[in-house]
């Protein structure tokens, strides 16, 4: 999952190190490739949502945990004190907004969900003084033109309803596709202009090793990992605790 350049770029800076610190011993080798890949995937994985209203946008293509993620994310926000509203904006797909509606639930807040979305969902944030609108989009990457109409659309909306405010754009990606994420994040970064990164199904078998290639080739941040389906489960991304999980040794069978 980590990809040949990367991979390569890896060796590349472990071989300099080793022979920088005079290293013999290869159970020390172990804990210098985990700090190469620590320094690799480090960075800015904050939320920066600074305005009242700020906005986060979530993209990503179909069944990779969109809307889940959102729930969780809600969640997450309200329990730091923060109020949220969500606009389910995936009016391709009429199970989105039923998804949505069950995670608002969940969660405790508010959902709009009616024609002019967006607009609404804006409106209805700054009527209320809530600190984060969560807007769900349409999951396609097929379709890139349409994928890219609509969210220049859901972008020009946002700037003329709150113009200045502070707005994240994550995109959420399922780690067991491996290689392909990295495609999917590239397609993705030019047509919306990403803010970071959302890995889910990290409780799986995947490894996530596709983190690295995404660091490395677009300069994108993971901002959160998703661990399982509870509304819990949503974690901030730590690229030591990241980096010591890649290369966990498991026991023998």
């Amino acid at each position: 999952d980590v990809g040949m350049n990367t991979a390569t770029e890896i060796c590349d800076t472990l071989r300099a190190r080793v022979k920088e610190r005079g290293i013999t011993d290869p159970n020390e080798i172990m804990t210098l490739l985990q700090e190469v890949v620590t320094e690799m995937v480090s960075g800015d994985n904050e939320l920066h949502l600074d305005t009242q209203p700020s906005v986060i946008l979530v993209i990503g293509v179909n069944g990779v945990g969109k809307t889940t993620t959102i729930g969780k994310l809600a969640s997450r926000l309200k329990k730091e004190g923060k109020s949220v509203i969500l606009g389910a904006a995936d009016t391709f797909r009429a199970a989105a907004i039923e998804q949505l509606e069950v995670w608002a639930e969940r969660a405790d807040v508010p959902i709009i969900k009616h024609a002019a979305v967006v607009y609404d969902t804006i409106s209805a944030a700054k009527a209320r003084h809530a600190d984060v609108v969560i807007c769900d989009t349409a999951g396609r990457l097929h379709n890139k033109k349409n994928l890219m109409d609509e969210l220049s659309k859901i972008s020009r909306i946002i700037d003329k309803g709150l113009p200045g405010c502070s707005k994240e754009v994550l995109l959420v990606l399922d780690a067991t596709t491996g290689q392909n994420a990295v495609n999917q994040a590239r397609e993705f970064k030019e047509a919306a202009g990403l803010t970071g990164i959302v890995l889910t199904k990290l409780d799986g078998t995947a490894k996530g090793g596709v983190v690295l290639a995404i660091h490395r080739d677009l300069g994108l941040p993971v901002k959160f990992i998703g661990v399982g389906e509870q509304v819990d489960d949503l974690q901030p991304f730590d690229a030591e605790d990241f980096a010591r999980a890649l290369f966990e040794r498991r026991p023998e069978a």
